[in-house]
């Protein structure tokens, strides 16, 4: 008998900030959530599995207009066709409170209750399935420790959407430990909200299958769901690679090129092998250029050229197959008199280390910016205060990465 295990596939999540991109192949990357979600359907189908379980965030949120709920309905219709039940629970995103539409499911959906902890058990497939949804969005307590015993007899599974011991950028919600989940005496633990895969014990299995489709960069490289496969009482588990867009940071090394023509070139391989790895997926990229470089100061100097010309790059090495959403230029000089050297410009590159290696300097700036804080709105402070010290880090940064190179381009001239 065979299970899939999905979580955080945030229907229709709508993805900030396209507008400004005109070039961005919107209509693809708005669909994807619902391509992904409809291949999860197709792997249950085609796997003939007994039960999906959905670990939260199913949606994003309120749902924008009725065509998300009703997608999701037809896609539990395809299942309901095919002998499939679906056992769910809701996440912070999609918690009870938070939906204010709904549609009638069919009957092979059930939503576990957020109430109290749930079973849910079907005797022809031998599996009872446990767990809670959430009631409100922020869910501080740990719901795993109510769950019940597992039951005689029976494949027990449990369903949660936690942080478990904490996660980096992922809200603290139904926190839990993993001696906890194993202490509850279950087969198979499904488990969402954490984006990225992890299994946290191979006996018993304790799995965040992740994110069904990346959203952005923070949700790089391969995502999908867990094909779990029992055997005579034996589990095992493996990920499915579900996604339709591929997002990915793509590294490229500028270390030793001449010119701005010869980084173009290696940025263009190295789209082509990233295109290559996302197995004809849509890539939407971002290229993070390194190394020091004689090229420093043509990418630096004049970046919306070379965002241009790194667009052209990633054309000539994926064609259409692949979008850059952005270009991070992390380069330094070749040259040790542009980078640090004994003159004038070197002298003032160490004076600026010195600053940003000091939490008082940075302090003391914030202080001399203070009036110039003073003259701006609320609405301006909360896009740029200037006596934030992360944002006078972040300026100083750049005129770290960029003084050297424009410094010494006009004494050359």
């Amino acid at each position: 008998m065979k299970l899939l295990h999905a979580a955080d596939i945030h229907l229709d999540s709508p993805l900030v900030g396209l507008a400004m991109y005109d070039e961005a192949p919107v209509d693809e990357l708005r669909s994807a959530t619902r391509r992904a979600f409809d291949a999860l359907v197709d792997l249950a189908i085609e796997e003939r599995v007994g039960l999906l379980l959905l670990a939260g965030d199913i949606f994003d949120g309120d749902w924008p207009h009725w065509g998300t709920g009703r997608h999701f309905m037809l896609g539990m219709l395809r299942l309901q066709d095919a002998g499939i039940p679906v056992v769910a629970v809701a996440g912070n995103h999609d918690a009870e409170s938070k939906l204010t539409k709904s549609l009638s499911a069919p009957g092979n959906f059930t939503m576990l209750s957020s109430r109290r902890p749930d079973t849910w058990i079907s005797e022809e497939l031998g599996i009872a399935v446990h767990g809670q949804s959430y009631a409100t969005p922020a869910v501080v307590e740990d719901l795993a420790a109510g769950y019940p015993a597992p039951l005689p007899g029976m494949v027990n599974v449990g369903l949660l959407h936690t942080s478990a011991d904490g996660r980096p950028g992922h809200e603290r919600y139904a926190p839990c430990t993993v001696r906890t989940l194993i202490d509850r005496g279950y087969g198979y633990f499904a488990l969402g909200h954490v984006h990225t895969r992890e299994v946290l014990s191979q006996a018993p299995p304790i799995v965040f299958c992740g994110v069904l489709q990346g959203r952005g960069l923070r949700e790089a490289g391969a995502k999908g769901a867990t094909l779990i496969d029992i055997e005579e009482g034996v589990l095992h588990h493996e990920h499915r690679v579900l996604d339709v867009v591929r997002w990915a940071v793509v590294t490229v090394d500028a270390a030793g090129a001449e010119d701005l023509g010869e980084v173009c070139s290696r940025a263009s391989v190295a789209i082509r092998d990233a295109a290559r790895d996302a197995d004809d997926r849509l890539l939407a990229a971002q290229l993070r250029i390194v190394g020091a470089s004689a090229a420093h100061g043509a990418l630096v100097l004049d970046p919306q050229r070379t965002r241009q010309e790194m667009i052209l790059a990633a054309a000539e090495g994926a064609g259409d197959q692949v979008w850059l959403q952005g270009t991070a230029i992390d380069t330094v000089p070749e040259s040790a008199v542009a980078g640090g050297g004994n003159d004038a410009v070197g002298e003032l590159m160490s004076e600026l280390e010195e600053i940003l290696a000091s939490d008082g300097a940075i302090e003391d700036f914030g202080r001399m910016l203070a009036p110039l804080a003073g003259t701006l709105t609320p609405a301006a402070l909360e896009q740029f205060n200037p006596t934030d010290p992360a944002v006078i880090r972040d300026v100083l940064g750049e005129v770290r990465r960029t003084l050297p190179s424009a410094l010494t381009q006009t004494v050359n001239r």
